[in-house]
C-alpha cells in the first residue's frame, strides 16, 4: 500500500495562531520531587514551559520529599535532569531561572509539623515573590500517599481558597484499584476539597494527537456526518509497548495490564473518539459527554468473558535482536504469576450513534513494536460494480489516528491501478504533525501543567468519569477473580496472543499489524 505524505508547509503564522498567555502567579508544590516522575517528566516540562515564556515571573517551586538532601543538592539533581533531557539544545538561562526558584522541605508525609513549615514557607514566598496565595499541589508519589497528603494539607488550612486565591490538587494515576476503591477515594477527597479543586491527571491526554481527535472530529464537516453506525463498521484502539515491567514487578504483579491501562488511557482515548459533540470546550461540557458515553458502554457478563476478553502474559522472546526474559522471570514477579500483561476486549455501546458497532481495545507489554493508535474502519461500498473487473475487490476505507511514537493521521482509500484494466489498490494520504508544525521537545506534561495553572480542567478527569471507566472494567475483574477467562501466553516480540487474533477473526475482522 502506497503512502502519500502531505507536503510540509511553513509554520503557522502569528496572524492566525495566537500564542497563549503566561500562567498567573503561583507556587507549584511537588510531593515526591526527588522521584523518577519529577526528574524524567515534570521538571523537563517546566523547563519547556519556561523556554516558551508560559511561566509567570511570579513563579516558585517547593519540593517535599523524604530524602535527606540540602536545597542545593535538590537543585543539582534537577539541573542534571534538565541537561540530560535537553542535550545540545539546553537553554542555560532558562535552567538557572527555574532552579533559582526551587525550595525544599525534607520530611515524610506523616509529619504534621512539616506541613506547618510548608505553610510558613508558602506565605513567605507570597510576600517576597508575589505568588498571590495560589498553590498547585502535585502528588508525584505512590498512590498510597494521595489521601494522606490531602488530609495533611486540609488540616494545615492549605486547601482553603480565600477570595482571589486558588488551591488545586493534581493526582496521578492509578486512581483506585477497582470501582469500590475509586468511589471511596473520590468520596474522601471531595470531603477535603471541592471537585473543582481536584485535577486527576492522565498524561495521555497531554499528547497533541489525543487532543486533536476532538478538533479533527468536530471542526471538519467532511468527517462528522459519517462518524456513526451508518458508515462505521468497527473501531480498533491499540496501546502496544515493547518494554516489559522493568523494575516495577512489585507494583505490576498486583495490578496487571487491565487495571493499569484500561480505566485511564484506553477508555479516555475511546471516549474522545466516540462521545457526542459537547456544547463547548469548557471542562464541564467535555466531562458531561465523556461520562454519558462511558455509561452507555454495555457491561460484560461473566459468560461473555471467553468470547469478548483475551487475557495473556508474555513469555521469553526477542525484541530488536535482543533476548528478553519471560514475565515470570522478571525481578520481583512471582514465578507462578497469573498477572495479565496483555488484554484485548470487545465492547458494545448502547446509544443511537454506535448501536451495532463493535469496539476492539487491546494493550500489551513486550510486543513487536511500540504503537498507540485509533483506527476507524468504515463500511465497504457496494462491490457489485467490481465483481467482474478485479481479482482483488476494494478493501475498507480506514482512518488511522497515530498517537505514538509518531503523531500523524492516515486516510486509506481505494484508487485505480494504472493500466488498461479496472483494478483497485489501497493507497494512503498522511498528515504528519512534525512535518507541518515542527517537533519542539515535549514530554506530554507541558499542556497539562499549564492548564492546571490557569484552571482549565478540560484534559483532566472528573470523579464520575473515573467511576464510569471503572464500571466498565469491574465486571472483567470480578470474572477473573472467579476463575473465568483462561490465561494465554505469547512470545515477547510478537504481535500478541493468537487468541486475540481469533476473537476478531470470528467477526470477519482483524487487527492492524504493529510493524
Amino acid at each position: 500500500m502506497g503512502t502519500t505524505t502531505i507536503p510540509a508547509t511553513p509554520a503557522p503564522s502569528a496572524e492566525w495562531l495566537a500564542k497563549p498567555k503566561p500562567a498567573g502567579p503561583c507556587v507549584l508544590v511537588i510531593f515526591g520531587i526527588t522521584g523518577d516522575l519529577t526528574r524524567r517528566l515534570l521538571f523537563p516540562s517546566l523547563y519547556h514551559l519556561a523556554v516558551a515564556g508560559l511561566l509567570p515571573g511570579e513563579f516558585q517551586v517547593v519540593g517535599f520529599a523524604i530524602d535527606d538532601l540540602s536545597e542545593d543538592a535538590v537543585r543539582e539533581h534537577l539541573g542534571s535532569a534538565l541537561r540530560d533531557a535537553s542535550g545540545d539544545g539546553t537553554d542555560g538561562g532558562s535552567i538557572r531561572w527555574l532552579l533559582e526558584r526551587v525550595h525544599y522541605i525534607h520530611s515524610d508525609f506523616e509529619d504534621a509539623a512539616a506541613f506547618g513549615r510548608l505553610d510558613v514557607l508558602l506565605k513567605s514566598l507570597d510576600r517576597e515573590s508575589g505568588t498571590g496565595g495560589n498553590y498547585l499541589f502535585y502528588m508525584a508519589t505512590a498512590p498510597d500517599f494521595f489521601l494522606q497528603i490531602a488530609q495533611q494539607l486540609e488540616r494545615a488550612g492549605l486547601l482553603h481558597e480565600a477570595p482571589g486565591q486558588w488551591r488545586r490538587l493534581v493526582i496521578e494515576k492509578p486512581f483506585g484499584h477497582d470501582l469500590d476503591s475509586a468511589r471511596e477515594l473520590n468520596r474522601q477527597l471531595t470531603s477535603l476539597a471541592d471537585e473543582q479543586q481536584i485535577y486527576r491527571i492522565d498524561h495521555y491526554l497531554g499528547k497533541e494527537t489525543v487532543q486533536n481527535i476532538l478538533v479533527f472530529r468536530f471542526a471538519n464537516g467532511i468527517f462528522e456526518p459519517i462518524w456513526n453506525r451508518r458508515y462505521v463498521d468497527h473501531v480498533r484502539i491499540t496501546v502496544a509497548e515493547t518494554l516489559g515491567v522493568e523494575m516495577r514487578g512489585r507494583y505490576y504483579d498486583h495490578t496487571g495490564a487491565l487495571r493499569d491501562m484500561f480505566p485511564n488511557h484506553l477508555l479516555q482515548i475511546l471516549s474522545f473518539v466516540a462521545m457526542e459533540p459537547p456544547n463547548s470546550f469548557l471542562a464541564s461540557a467535555l466531562h458531561n459527554e465523556q461520562a454519558k458515553f462511558l455509561e452507555a458502554v454495555q457491561p460484560l457478563h461473566i459468560q461473555e468473558c471467553d468470547s469478548h476478553v483475551v487475557k495473556a502474559q508474555y513469555e521469553a522472546g526477542e525484541i530488536d535482536g535482543r533476548p528478553v526474559p519471560a514475565y515470570r522471570a522478571e525481578p520481583f514477579v512471582a514465578p507462578d504469576s497469573t498477572t495479565d500483561t496483555y488484554v484485548a476486549v470487545k465492547l458494545a455501546v448502547d446509544n443511537w450513534r454506535w448501536a451495532g458497532v463493535p469496539f476492539y481495545l487491546r494493550t500489551g507489554k513486550r510486543l513487536k513494536a511500540r504503537r498507540t493508535a485509533a483506527t476507524i474502519v468504515f463500511r465497504k461500498a457496494p462491490l457489485s460494480l467490481f465483481r467482474n473487473s478485479s481479482a482483488t475487490l476494494p478493501d475498507s476505507n480506514n482512518l488511522v489516528i497515530n498517537i505514538q511514537p509518531e503523531e500523524s493521521i492516515v486516510q486509506e482509500f481505494a484508487a485505480k491501478v494504472p493500466g488498461p484494466g479496472i483494478a483497485a489498490a489501497q493507497v494512503a494520504m498522511q498528515f504528519s504533525y512534525s512535518q507541518y508544525f515542527g517537533s519542539a521537545p515535549r514530554t506530554g506534561y507541558e499542556t497539562l501543567l499549564y492548564d492546571a495553572m490557569i484552571g482549565d480542567a478540560s484534559l483532566f478527569k472528573r470523579g464520575d468519569v473515573i467511576e464510569a471507566g471503572w464500571g466498565i472494567v469491574q465486571p472483567v475483574v470480578d470474572a477473573w477473580a472467579q476463575g473465568s477467562c483462561p490465561l494465554h501466553f505469547y512470545p515477547a516480540g510478537s504481535e500478541g496472543p493468537a487468541e486475540a487474533d481469533e476473537m476478531l477473526r470470528r467477526d470477519g475482522r482483524g487487527w492492524r499489524s504493529l510493524a
